[in-house]
């Protein structure tokens, strides 16, 4: 008997366009032998449809012009376990077996969606609510795993509004802390959006205020010169690491264009480093994916700098880019791991972990 599987794309974030790219994809991979695939779509202002159309329409945004959109969401009604469709005549249930959310950064890969999946009591990819939230926000992050003993770039985070008050005294704390160049960053923010590269501290109020445009906490981070690795990791109580890709980056840094919409960034899978520190890479991944509660999958980031090959962990993404260039699905294709087989243990592990 298939399973009926929603797949929810788009949202209210600013990567609602790479979460469509990546629904593409998705949608392509999933085994109809297997799965009533049930695309269900967020528009920018927060609209929920069911959609029946082509996959081609997603990739420019025109699947919310299509005459199949139905208004419809999720119910947080365990009873239900379904969709609410509303048509003219009333409203029907479409019953879910198992979500696929496919919505990056906020309100969608921050813990806000998984705390309605929770409550729908229907089983779901990835992540739960805590670890979702603490992956993605850097400084809460970067505590915990500092914590425990994994080594990250030197930073330091505070609140867009002690900015605004007391400039001066944070100037200082970076002057004092950091090596220029830095990366300013939203916390909560994910592919890059937001981010500056800042030379001096000349530089800095803008970065700043670019960053708080996004998140109100900042962090700044040393800059890093050496290797951008990638690490895929899959699985729950016993997950697995894939081997390590590396990113050249066309860009400054690896940014949002360049992942997303230039495909210009040369990708080196494997990555151009010693079995070794491979080795170390895939532990660490596994160790800090294991240590931040993560379920089902993560992409965790790291440098290797070029002075000295230590590995140093910039960040966990726990619902990666599924888009024809991206990293995570591409690591798993040089495993072995074909895009339906992805799918389906990523399904199978959403399943396992969930206890109703």
């Amino acid at each position: 008997m298939k399973q009926n599987v929603a797949v929810i794309f788009g949202g209210v974030s600013s990567e609602h366009e790479v979460s469509l790219l990546s629904a593409s994809y998705i949608l392509r991979q999933l085994d109809e032998e297997k799965y009533n695939v049930i695309p269900l779509g967020i528009t920018k202002e927060g609209r929920w449809f069911l959609y029946s159309g082509p996959v081609e329409a997603l990739a420019d945004g025109s699947w919310e012009k299509d005459p199949s959109c139905k208004p419809a969401f999720l119910s947080p009604d365990r009873v239900t376990r379904g969709i609410i469709v509303t048509e003219k005549n009333g409203a029907r249930v479409l019953p879910v077996d198992v979500i696929v959310p496919v919505l990056h950064g906020k309100n969608g890969e921050d813990g806000t969606m998984q705390g309605l999946f929770a409550l729908t009591g229907i089983p779901y990819v990835g992540c739960d609510t805590l670890s979702s939230a603490i992956c993605m926000d850097k400084a809460v992050a970067h505590s915990l795993l500092t914590n425990i003993g994994i080594e990250q770039a030197h930073y330091l985070w505070f609140f867009a509004h002690r900015y605004e008050a007391a400039a001066e005294t944070i100037r200082n704390k970076i002057a004092q802390r950091l090596d220029f160049p830095v990366f300013v960053k939203p916390a909560n923010a994910g592919s890059s959006v937001g981010i500056s590269k800042v030379s001096c501290m000349e530089e800095l109020d803008e970065a700043v205020a670019k960053a708080a445009r996004e998140d109100s906490k900042i962090v700044v981070e040393e800059g890093i010169v050496g290797q951008e690795v990638e690490c895929a990791v899959l699985g729950n109580d016993y997950p697995e690491a894939s081997i390590v890709g590396e990113i050249g980056a066309s860009a400054e840094f690896y940014d949002y264009d360049d992942k997303y919409k230039n495909g210009t960034s040369q990708l080196y899978i494997p990555a151009r480093i010693s079995e070794e520190t491979a080795e170390e890479i895939r532990k660490t991944a596994v160790r800090a994916y294991r240590m931040l509660g993560c379920k089902g999958l993560a992409r965790v980031d790291f440098f290797v700098r070029k002075s000295d090959g230590k590995v140093l962990l910039n960040e966990l993404n726990t619902l990666p880019g599924f888009t024809s260039i991206s990293m995570y699905p591409k690591l798993w294709e040089a495993c072995g791991v074909s895009g339906k087989e992805l799918m389906d243990r990523l399904i199978t592990c959403a399943l396992e972990a969930h206890h109703g």
